[in-house]
């Protein structure tokens, strides 16, 4: 059993007094994918939090994926772990599907992409990717997006390139992602109807309704499964988890998280190197040693 034995790990814990529930009941446990699942330091997925995940799926209990990554972006991740997830939940909880043929989505609004297009063409230096179902590109790169790509190693997905004038307008866009400081993201924001931003890394924003997010991909399959908020749990690690710990019946986030999902959660693990996952649902009695 991958179960390490560890000392002077720093830990936040807030009160679960005002549960109902106990942790018995949960029934679905949703992950990030970058800095959750994978390790920006190795780039892979801990075997501990493989192992982890395949005893959840013996105990019956649902394993999702919940990240803001695009379905086509999921495979190079995927295909290194021998696990099946129950569900997806990809573009912060724009895209829920599984392999069953459930699928319910929320694209962006043409009137605010038009709005996003006509911003990058009054900032033409500004690097932005356009996600799409199967399909996701950029509309044309820079030094920062090559550094972010190198640090993603063996994780980071193909990049393609295209006009966004040409396809944004023609095809479903659930999220648009521009490489901007939150000053910038705060501006254009606020030219958009329903739009609203939320971040895992401090380059960039990815865009989505303002009424989305990674809580209302959890809603979906909560509804789905026939299961409540409180048999619900969710590891993340940034700041586009926050809301997602905050909703969820507990909230986890990484040892290696920023402070946002830090202050959100019900509890800190340790960080993904060091089976911050299994360590947490053994915390709780999800699992047991």
């Amino acid at each position: 059993m991958l179960i390490a034995r560890y000392k002077h790990v720093w830990r936040v814990e807030r009160s679960l007094e005002n549960r109902s529930m106990t942790t018995t009941d949960i029934k679905a446990v949703f992950f990030d994918i970058d800095g959750t699942l994978t390790s920006f330091v190795t780039h892979k997925v801990p075997d501990s939090t493989v192992e982890a995940i395949q005893r959840l799926q013996s105990a019956g209990i649902k394993v999702l994926i919940c990240t803001g990554r695009a379905p086509s972006q999921m495979k190079v991740v995927l295909d290194t772990m021998p696990i099946s997830f129950d569900g997806i939940v990809a573009f912060n909880g724009q895209y829920c599907f599984d392999e069953q043929g459930y699928l319910e989505s929320q694209a962006l609004d043409q009137s605010d992409i038009r709005v996003i297009l006509d911003w990058l063409d009054q900032h033409p230096d500004v690097v932005c990717d356009f996600g799409e179902k199967d399909y996701v590109y950029f509309n044309h790169t820079n030094e920062a997006l090559q550094q972010i790509w190198s640090g993603l190693g063996k994780t980071a997905p193909v990049k393609y390139f295209e006009d966004p004038h040409v396809r944004a307008l023609t095809h479903e866009t659930f999220q648009i992602s521009p490489f901007i400081d939150p000053e910038l993201e705060a501006e254009l924001v606020g030219l958009c109807s329903n739009i609203r931003g939320v971040r895992w890394h401090p380059d960039f924003t990815d865009l989505i309704p303002a009424d989305g997010g990674k809580p209302r991909g959890i809603q979906r399959f909560m509804k789905h499964y026939g299961i409540t908020r409180e048999q619900t749990m969710a590891f993340g690690d940034g700041g586009n988890d926050t809301d997602m710990l905050a909703y969820a019946g507990i909230g986890v986030a990484m040892g290696n998280a920023t402070d946002e999902p830090k202050a959100a959660a019900d509890y800190v693990t340790d960080d993904v190197d060091h089976d911050g996952v299994l360590h947490a649902l053994l915390h709780f009695g999800v699992l047991h040693d």
